[in-house]
């Protein structure tokens, strides 16, 4: 049917009909008062009241459906005879869609053979009258009438809204894709605005269509002027209060932001919006615009007068004023912000490197990959003795202050990463073959460098001589300081210590003096954090990698002071993992120079670290002993650490001196003095069987069992041993084949260091919190395991 002939005759005007579409503005016009002569903007505008539906019913957007359809096709001055006759045409079933232009059927036949265009409707009604058709609403077009009627009132509501929703936004997209005058545009996004705040439809894209509108008109008029650009932007922030802005109108408000960081509108408008982004975004790679907004925002309030200080305030009103910050996405937004403008602060440098696409690439789309230029690897080289540099290569000069050196007196060599010289010189490489080369592991398998033998930085030279351009020097200045902010926060440093720990940051970026600078603040508040899950995280996050530890240290890329920083890591590990071998063999191997020199300086943890050392035997050269015990002796609280494990050495031969029982059984409540009490008084060399359970001992008791080496049997049955003293006992008890931990607090964390005591054959976990991951490990990894006790546990 030809909805779209003319008809004769004169409309009829029925005061039992609601006012014709046509006849009346979409919805009442809202003034939005601007200063045009100083260029303010009126807060008014941004906190306009909406006068909602009063029936107070919200329905869902209609987008298909079925529904009874009756077309009357008459002049329209018959209507109201033709509608109170009893005698009504015949109805048609139909499932209707209610695409972006037209109102269409599923089977196009009948009335509806042809789709009904939203520009063809001049009326849209409700009939509510004596004698009409019951739950009917009509659709009035040019020589005719349609009808359709619903099963009840309340899909006759949500097909009557969604009609007129549909109709409405196909008028606003037509008259806004031909702008003509922008006084008349802005009005009609005011209305738009409006429409969409007051409608009662409840639906996701009630709110986006017109942002998508209004953005694809912005991104096809760029040469606005920056008054239409605010007018606009104050005009759309009532739909911006509870939805993201699209790609291309954040594209928009990053222009704004960074043409006029100083406008009213970047606080009173976009605050809002990035705080919205900030507490509810989940994942900034499936809108990288958001997050550019997000960044564009923050150091457009960086360039106003008060400068950080507003940056601190933002900061401070994203986590609240109480201690724990109840919106769990503003920090990792925040870090992945930060993140990405550190990135780009370096893009020049890592585009030099390995021509990697920029993130003005990434936005616009990368370009194709055969046109892309070969990689760029960067090389650090030894450079050749009384050689000039060659030609194309660029000579760093090492700065002024470097970290001390080992003392002249310790036989200890560089370790194999670190170069030699006074100068490094980088070589830009278009050769693959020899980068992917220098990648090869030991096995001829490809293996990701190690960070420092990427960089091969000498303990000569602090960092690499980077110079960054004055904009992108704000900017890591900027952001830099928003992790340091970040790290003040004793909610959020577990969190930060977990995403930081991989270190996410470019090669360049840590060989920069300024950003590792920066950066120390944020490590020295993990070394300072007594918590685990926090300090822990100055370690790699595997092995084979390097750590904030590791770079912190003297001799890392990132160390520019003599080690204070290094001792304060090292004595905050202390409390998880500096009596494990694994850990002291480390620092033997790598640092063993830096915690000789800072104990000579008196420093008390690396004494202590030192006389671990020679308690655990993990140092076999008997020089490099003497010179440790001569290190420990030059200094008044060496000399007395190192009597007192003097003191421990000859009790320890007398405790393990052959003779006394096999078998010793605490009495209940018993402490850990009173085990060491008891274990000094006499020799316990053949002890193979100690029972504490139901005592009082804790994890501290570890230090006293490992010094019984003929151990076999050890019953920790309700105390309080956890995990700590799990980690020393298998480091130390290889001998060690029955276990019993039944009701003790280990967990998962202690238990997983179990797989290393290979001896164990009985093994109690009933009512620990054992998970059947771990013991799903453990199985594997214990062979002679054949009598285990999980009840009461999750792997039961």
């Amino acid at each position: 049917m030809d909805f779209n002939s003319s008809g004769g005759g004169n409309e009829l005007h029925n005061n039992q009909f609601y006012q014709s579409e046509e006849s009346k503005p979409l919805l009442g016009e809202m003034s939005v008062p601007l200063e045009g002569n100083n260029n303010k903007l009126c807060a008014g505008p941004c906190k306009r009241t909406l006068q909602h539906c009063s029936s107070g019913m919200r329905y869902k957007l209609l987008q298909e459906g079925d529904i009874q359809v009756c077309v009357v096709k008459h002049p329209r001055t018959f209507l109201s005879k033709i509608l109170t006759s009893k005698f009504l045409r015949r109805w048609e079933p139909h499932h209707l869609t209610l695409t972006d232009s037209s109102l269409a059927s599923a089977t196009p036949t009948g009335y509806m053979e042809a789709a009904l265009s939203y520009s063809t409707i001049e009326d849209l009604q409700l009939l509510s009258w004596d004698n009409a058709p019951k739950y009917c609403v009509q659709l009035s077009f040019p020589g005719g009438t349609v009808l359709l009627q619903a099963a009840n009132s309340y899909l006759r509501d949500q097909w009557f809204n969604s009609l007129q929703w549909k109709k409405k936004i196909y008028k606003y997209r037509k008259v806004l894709n031909n702008p003509s005058r922008w006084e008349v545009v802005l009005k009609e996004i005011r209305l738009l605005v409006d429409m969409a705040l007051t409608s009662p439809l409840q639906d996701e894209s009630i709110h986006q269509a017109p942002l998508q509108i209004i953005s694809t008109l912005l991104a096809e008029n760029t040469n606005l002027s920056t008054q239409d650009h605010e007018n606009i932007i104050v005009a759309i922030a009532p739909l911006l209060e509870n939805n993201h802005p699209p790609p291309d109108l954040c594209e928009f408000f990053c222009k704004h932001c960074r043409e006029r960081p100083r406008s009213m509108v970047v606080i009173e408008v976009f605050t809002p919006v990035v705080q919205r982004i900030l507490k509810h975004n989940m994942d900034f790679g499936k809108c990288p615009r958001l997050r550019l907004f997000t960044q564009e925002y923050i150091l457009a309030l960086n360039e106003l007068n008060a400068g950080m200080e507003v940056v601190k305030k933002f900061i401070h009103s994203m986590h609240g004023p109480t201690g724990q910050c109840p919106h769990p996405r503003v920090l990792p937004n925040l870090v992945a912000v930060c993140l990405a403008a550190i990135y780009s602060c370096y893009e020049d440098f890592i585009n030099s490197r390995d021509n990697s696409p920029s993130l003005k690439e990434i936005r616009n789309g990368c370009q194709q990959q055969n046109e892309r230029k070969p990689p760029l690897p960067l090389r650090l080289l030894r450079p050749e003795p009384l050689t000039p540099a060659p030609t194309g290569l660029l000579s760093l000069s090492p700065p002024p202050s470097a970290p001390l050196p080992p003392p002249p007196t310790l036989p200890l060599s560089p370790p194999p990463s670190i170069v030699n010289s006074s100068e490094i010189l980088v070589e830009l490489e278009r050769n693959n073959n020899t980068a992917n080369a220098r990648r090869k592991g030991p096995g001829g398998g490809d293996s990701e460098p190690n960070l420092i033998d990427c960089l091969l930085v000498s303990p000569a030279l602090n960092a690499l001589s980077i110079q960054l351009p004055a904009q992108a020097d704000r900017v890591l200045g900027c952001f830099a300081l928003i992790l340091k902010m970040l790290s003040d926060y004793d909610d959020w440093r577990p969190a930060l210590a977990s995403l930081l720990q991989p270190i996410p940051f470019p090669k360049e970026a840590l060989a920069h003096a300024k950003f590792t600078k920066e950066l120390k603040h944020v490590i020295q508040r993990f070394a300072e954090d007594p918590r685990q899950e926090v300090h822990s995280c100055l370690l790699s996050v595997r092995s084979g990698k390097d750590g904030w530890f590791q770079l912190y240290s003297p001799g890392g890329v990132a160390c520019d002071d003599d080690g204070e920083l290094f001792a304060s890591m090292v004595h905050i590990l202390m409390g998880s993992c500096y009596k494990t071998k694994k850990f002291l063999l480390s620092l033997a191997e790598n640092k063993l120079g830096p915690c000789m020199l800072l104990a000579l300086r008196g420093n008390q943890t690396m004494v202590e670290i030192l006389c671990l050392m020679l308690e655990y035997n993990i140092i076999e050269n008997k020089d490099t002993q003497l010179q440790i015990i001569s290190t420990l002796e030059s200094t008044p609280v060496g000399l007395h650490m190192y009597e007192q494990l003097c003191d421990r050495q000859r009790e320890l031969k007398e405790l393990q001196r052959k003779g006394g029982p096999t078998r010793l059984t605490l009495p209940s409540k018993s402490t850990d003095a009173d085990l060491a009490r008891l274990l000094s008084s006499g020799s316990f060399g053949n002890l193979e069987n100690l029972s504490l359970a139901f005592t009082n001992v804790t994890s501290a008791c570890a230090e006293q069992l490992i010094k019984l080496p003929s151990l076999k049997q050890l019953n920790l049955w309700s105390t309080q041993f956890g995990d700590t003293g799990l980690r020393l006992l298998s480091e130390h008890l290889a001998c060690l084949q029955v276990l019993n931990l039944c009701e003790t607090p280990v967990t998962d964390a202690g238990l997983l260091s179990l797989s290393s005591m290979k001896s164990l054959c009985s093994l109690n976990m009933n009512s620990t919190k054992l998970t059947a991951d771990t013991y799903e490990d453990l199985k594997a990894k214990l062979p002679n395991l054949t009598e285990v006790d999980v009840r009461y546990t999750e792997a039961w």
